[in-house]
């Protein structure tokens, strides 16, 4: 996985799944339904996100439901990817499944809406080029990696299918 660059969206703590995608329009398709996205917070987030921008938030990201509406939400509407103090842990595993990069990095309340970073998930390091500074943060296994490469889990497995080229 190459450095992933780019500006950010800053959120802070305990963002839950309800809040990222409102229940009240879960029967709407993705697309639909991330029109609401994190409207509790900010009514215009989904005109105003960019597509390439990477949300950053505070501790407790993605509390609340298992569904994967949340981060389905995220994804599009074009998260490059996440980064965190802390996750709550079915949300965490359910953005890798889906391919959005997830990093924890325990100082990413110190970065301001805006700023342009980079994220070196094989070294565990993220630079505030806005700040100039950098942080350790936690790396993400070759395993992962190579699963967010292959786009998430359903595309990851589809490389070791039995229907897949390399078998034929």
């Amino acid at each position: 996985m190459e450095l992933i660059r780019g500006g950010t969206y800053v959120v802070g703590d305990n963002i839950n799944t309800d809040i990222i995608s409102p229940p009240r329009y879960m029967e709407l398709s993705i697309e639909e339904a991330s029109i609401h996205s994190m409207e509790a917070i900010d009514e215009n987030f989904a005109k105003n996100f960019k597509q390439g921008t990477i949300l950053v938030a505070g501790n407790n990201l993605g509390s609340g439901s298992s569904r994967e509406t949340s981060p389905l939400t995220l994804k599009y509407l074009g998260t490059k990817a996440i980064v965190a103090v802390s996750f709550a842990r079915i949300f965490y595993r359910n953005c890798i499944n889906l391919g959005i990069p997830t990093i924890i990095c325990p100082q990413a309340k110190e970065i301001k809406a805006g700023d342009e970073i980079g994220i070196d998930f094989e070294e565990g390091v993220l630079i505030n080029l806005s700040q100039k500074t950098s942080y350790s943060c936690s790396r993400l296994p070759e395993h992962i990696q190579k699963m967010l490469d292959a786009g998430g889990l359903i595309e990851y497995l589809k490389l070791d299918s039995p229907t897949s080229s390399k078998f034929q």
